[in-house]
């Protein structure tokens, strides 16, 4: 068997576990390749691989077409003939993630205000034209679903797709990707709850998981390609590993090509070695110091600016935003276990948690972006993060910590003001 990579999704309320081969897996015996069952298969050109697919008697799962990537389900040992096949560029195995709750919530507010994130982040300083105009700009949350009754949701009238099934219903059992969605763009209008970082910004829940069982590396490719051709300007990714694959890396090209900007969660292994996980490593590169890029690798921050001792560190970091017992909408169908449900004066709906993770950081950065974006469309996404990370608290200095600092959303929406 080749070995296996963890990922995890990076909030502190659910974990993910992602287990993956090795890239470009080739036939080594004459008793067939290591590869058995369903395999993600890169290839050249339609007509070749339906030959070579036809040929081999493998069965297609689905086709990626617009990166050419496919899942197929073949019989025992008969991903060698694939693999010799000039057709296929490369044979891999779905990446398999599986969450399971992890310790981290705050059981109660410590820190004054309950959204204590808005202001440490100046949040609260966008003027409201820009919190209007971002209602041309679509943010996508890409995670296990979102519990779109939640009012801070409900209020957005999510755009949402389930890449299993096919269908609108993104119902959330894990509460990761409720928790995430009400950070990047729950309703700031709506007079309940909490106030997300994307004003007005359309919200798109893509759903990537089936509930508690496997979500796969060809999942999040296929939500990844299925946000940015929604429509999707922002696509959020809260979860991670260390390491990644051919496909991931397709559909993060394919996402930057057509100009989006994606965020992703450096992760939170900081005290298990401080790996380097991906995809937030595709997007901001190793050794970069957080210099260009293709997207974001946000990290978390504490109420007093400092790095949450959980947050891994690099130069593959850009920056950082709260990420420590922030406050976040909890969907209905979450265990009170994994998310002990706090009470929110002046709000009569919705259920609401603390959560500490990487996983609450990224999402701000994801909603200050359609902002950015609303202060001044004419921007490319490596403007929008060149702003968001040349406007941090570092003042336009780096450091493995911290990357270029403590995001600052008025800051980042002023200068894109002041750019027009």
């Amino acid at each position: 068997m080749p070995p296996v990579l963890r990922l995890a999704v990076l909030g502190c309320a659910v974990s993910i576990v992602l287990l993956v081969a090795p890239v470009a897996v080739a036939a080594t015996s004459d008793r067939g390749p290591a590869i058995r069952g369903p395999i993600a298969v890169g290839y050249s050109t339609k007509a070749a691989f339906d030959s070579a697919v036809a040929l081999a008697g493998c069965r297609v799962l689905r086709a990626l077409h617009r990166i050419r990537v496919a899942e197929l389900s073949c019989s025992k040992g008969v991903a060698e003939l694939l693999a010799r096949s000039p057709a296929i560029s490369f044979l891999e195995r779905p990446a398999s993630r599986t969450p399971a709750a992890e310790p981290g919530l705050a059981q109660a507010n410590l820190l004054g205000a309950f959204e204590w994130q808005y202001a440490a982040t100046h949040a609260d300083t966008v003027p409201e034209s820009v919190l209007r105009a971002a209602s041309a700009i679509t943010v996508a949350v890409i995670d296990t679903g979102a519990d779109v009754g939640a009012p801070d949701l409900a209020a957005k009238s999510p755009l949402a797709f389930d890449i299993r099934t096919r269908q609108a219903d993104v119902a959330d059992v894990v509460g990761h990707g409720t928790f995430v969605a009400s950070l990047a763009a729950g309703s700031s209008t709506n007079g309940e709850g909490i106030a997300g970082f994307g004003g007005e910004a359309n919200l798109l829940v893509v759903k990537a998981s089936t509930g508690r069982r496997a979500l796969t590396d060809i999942d999040e490719a296929e939500a990844i390609i299925y946000a940015v051709d929604h429509g999707a300007r922002v696509v959020n990714l809260s979860f991670g590993g260390p390491s990644t694959s051919t496909t991931e890396r397709l559909a993060i090209d394919y996402a930057a090509a057509r100009g989006a900007l994606l965020v992703a969660a450096i992760g939170n292994d900081f005290r298990h070695g401080n790996p380097v996980h991906y995809p937030a490593a595709l997007l901001q590169p190793v050794r970069s110091r957080g210099r260009g890029g293709r997207g974001l690798a946000v990290g978390a921050s504490t109420p007093d600016g400092t790095r949450a001792a959980f947050s891994i560190t690099g130069t593959h970091l850009s920056l950082v935003a709260p990420g420590k017992a922030v406050l976040g909408a909890v969907s209905a169908l979450s265990s009170p276990r994994d998310y002990p449900r706090v009470e929110l004066p002046g709000s009569r709906e919705g259920v609401y948690a603390f959560g500490s993770g990487t996983s609450y950081a990224a999402p701000q950065v994801a909603g200050a972006a359609a902002l950015v974006w609303a202060a001044n469309p004419a921007l490319t996404a490596r403007d929008v993060a060149d702003y968001l990370k040349g406007t941090a608290s570092g003042g336009g200095r780096w450091n493995p910590r911290l990357g270029y600092g403590v995001l600052d959303v008025g800051a980042a929406v002023a200068l894109a003001l002041a750019s027009r």
